[in-house]
Order: structure tokens, then sequence, then C-alpha cells
């Protein structure tokens, strides 16, 4: 089970009929169990909170420019077994196998231990969410004010579509004055044009 949660669909074996295995329905578990302990944990830390900043916490941490970085971070890519021609999908490959090892934790030792991990082992050692609290996550208003003051030409162009169904992801680039800047990939529009901004406005007026 833990195997296939590191397995990419590039190296898919036939298993009955026309059906691969794969880590892609681990994924979709997975992604279900950690949104839930998430919320969950975010519901009864913060009882004076409204809707909106639980949502935009929740958001914040399962993005999936944070699965990337905790995947990264805890050496998953070193598991995860895959083709040398994944194009795109590299990107987010991380992420995917994330949320697939918590799908197998969930199927393997059930929802209470695997919510266990997920805020005793990841979110309270590896995010601080009252950092994540002040930050300024609107980079796209603040890039389209600038651009506006600046008499710029600020384009969000979408470079790619990736994948189907649930597992659909968003390549996104900002252009200024058609000069490339920073692009990324997220499983919503918007999501991929905030995380674009971000890198954009750091390439422009981050300290040295």
């Amino acid at each position: 089970m833990y195997h296939v949660a590191f397995t990419h669909k590039s190296m898919a074996v036939e298993s009955v009929g026309n059906y691969h295995v794969s880590n892609e329905r681990m994924e979709y578990l997975g992604d279900a169990v950690l949104s839930l302990a998430v919320a969950d944990y975010l519901f009864h830390t913060y009882p004076t909170q409204p809707e909106g900043f639980l949502t935009e916490m929740r958001s914040r941490i399962v993005s999936r420019v944070s699965l990337n970085r905790l995947s990264e971070k805890l050496g998953f890519g070193s598991y995860i077994r895959h083709s040398s021609d994944v194009g795109n999908n590299a990107r987010s490959m991380g992420g995917n196998a994330f949320e697939a090892l918590m799908g197998a934790i969930y199927l393997d030792r059930g929802y209470d231990f695997a919510k266990r991990i997920i805020i005793e082992r990841i979110v309270k050692v590896h995010i601080d969410v009252d950092e994540l609290q002040q930050t300024d996550a609107n980079f796209k208003s603040k890039l389209l004010e600038w651009s506006q003051k600046q008499k710029k030409n600020l384009v969000f162009h979408q470079l790619d579509e990736i994948g189907e169904g649930h597992k659909k992801e968003f390549h996104i680039q900002v252009l200024i004055d058609g000069k490339p800047y920073g692009d990324a990939i997220d499983r919503s529009i918007r999501g991929a044009e905030q995380l674009a901004a971000e890198k954009t406005w750091k390439l422009l007026f981050s300290e040295d």
C-alpha cells in the first residue's frame, strides 16, 4: 500500500484488465483526509475566527505549492517511482505523493491515526499558522495596482492545462509588457495566478 503511494502513474503497472496501479486513487483519498483534518484542527484551535479566516488558512496549508514544499523538505523525492519523461507533472509529483501517503495511512490505520500524524507531525512541526495569518497573500491585487500606477501591461497568461477531473491543474505565467516573469501551477486558475503573482512580486521587489 505504501509502495503504491509513491508510484507515479508514469510507472504504473497493469493489475486487472485495463486498471493500472499508481498513487492517483490514494491521492484522491488523501486530499479529502488532509483537508478534513486541517479544517478540524483550525476549527478547534481558532474558536473565535470567522469562516473566511478558516477557509483561507486551510487553503494555504493544503495548497499545491505548500504540499510540494513539504514533500521536498521531508525528502519524498528520492522515494517516488516515476519515469524520466514526466514533463510538467514533475512539479506536482511531490505534493501528489504527500496526499497519497496520507490516503495510505488512513486506509492502514484509520482516520484518527491519520489526523494525529497530519496535525502532530506535519502542521505543528512544519507550518506556522500565525505566520501564515500575517502574510499578505493577495499578491495579484498588489501587482495589478503597481502595474496600473506604472502604466505597465500586465497579463496572466495560461501556459497549460494539465490532467483531468479532480487532478486538473493550471499553469499560469505573468507577463509584464510582454516579458515573462513568475509562473506557477495550481488546481485553480485563481490559485495559480496568486502564486505566479507572488513569485513576480518577489522578483521585482525582493531585497538583495
